[in-house]
């Protein structure tokens, strides 16, 4: 029989939401401002970010940039607004559409999939400079929400939706995301939609990964969480050619969630030896 991952409310949800907003809070006085920024496309990993900042800051200290793309889809242009409204945050509509043309006009008008994963990339590095931009104008963290599934997989794009100052879901499922959205009391329609990066008309997380969020995160809890060997895991019913592809995307992708490597030739060295908390000053 198959092992199914822990519901977020078996890690008692009212302690979860609890450490959740107090991260937020601590982690951004201890850095000495007051306030967070971070983009809102829409889906729900964004909007989970931003319910719980609001409960941690206050709305009056979250700010949410909205970045589209000239083929965003317009229903997350309504989602992301639905969000602000009901929150009450400032908020910011900033169309990347013209940076990005501008940069591929020496492409031509050829299409293929190399271009358009290099695109995608793109996007989310224009949009991740714009919030480290607006995070100086209004003395502000970035934060940041990718979700643990995200993280692992290598679904996402270094230094630009990986990347932030402080990320309180990056420990969270997606499976899981859902679940403390239902809890956050968010609106039903960014609960229920196909999770898209919303890169380009129809894309689907799920299609472009093969497999479902579902029994990913039932694989990778058990390679991960539990630090089980693959062969247990298909021993517990899972695909074996699942598995070991999972498995290998996790350690293909571990560069992306290191600090860039520094080679040592000194007694104390950043990152290596010369390590202190964050809030060292």
């Amino acid at each position: 029989m198959k092992k199914e991952l822990p519901k977020i409310d078996g890690y008692n949800f009212p302690l979860v939401y609890k450490h959740l907003s107090n991260f937020i809070k601590y982690e951004v006085l201890k850095a000495g401002v007051n306030s967070v920024v971070l983009g809102l496309s829409g889906g729900i990993d964004s909007a989970v970010s931003c319910y719980l900042a609001t409960n941690a800051l206050g709305k009056d200290n979250v700010t949410a940039l909205i970045m589209p793309y000239e083929s965003s889809s317009a229903a997350s242009m309504d989602d992301a607004l639905a969000v602000v409204n009901t929150l009450g945050i400032s908020h910011y509509i900033i169309d990347i559409t013209k940076q990005i043309n501008e940069y591929f006009t020496k492409e031509g008008n050829a299409e293929n999939e190399a271009l358009r994963i290099r695109k995608g990339n793109k996007m989310a590095r224009e949009r991740m400079s714009i919030l480290y931009d607006y995070s100086y104008k209004l003395n502000s963290l970035v934060l940041g929400t990718s979700n643990k599934s995200e993280l692992l997989l290598g679904y996402g794009t270094l230094y630009g939706d990986m990347a932030s100052a402080l990320n309180p879901i990056g420990d969270i499922y997606k499976t899981q995301i859902y679940q403390l959205a239902e809890h956050l009391d968010i609106p039903k329609n960014i609960i229920t939609k196909p999770p898209s990066a919303d890169l380009w008309a129809g894309q689907s997380d799920e299609k472009e990964l093969g497999f479902s969020y579902e029994t990913a995160d039932s694989i990778m809890y058990l390679l991960i969480d539990k630090m089980y060997k693959p062969e247990v895991a298909v021993s517990l019913g899972y695909d074996g050619e699942l598995v070991n592809k999972i498995y290998a995307k996790i350690k293909k992708s571990q560069y992306k969630r290191r600090m860039p490597l520094i080679a040592k030739v000194s007694e104390r060295t950043i990152n290596i030896d010369f390590r202190y908390l964050r809030d060292w000053a």
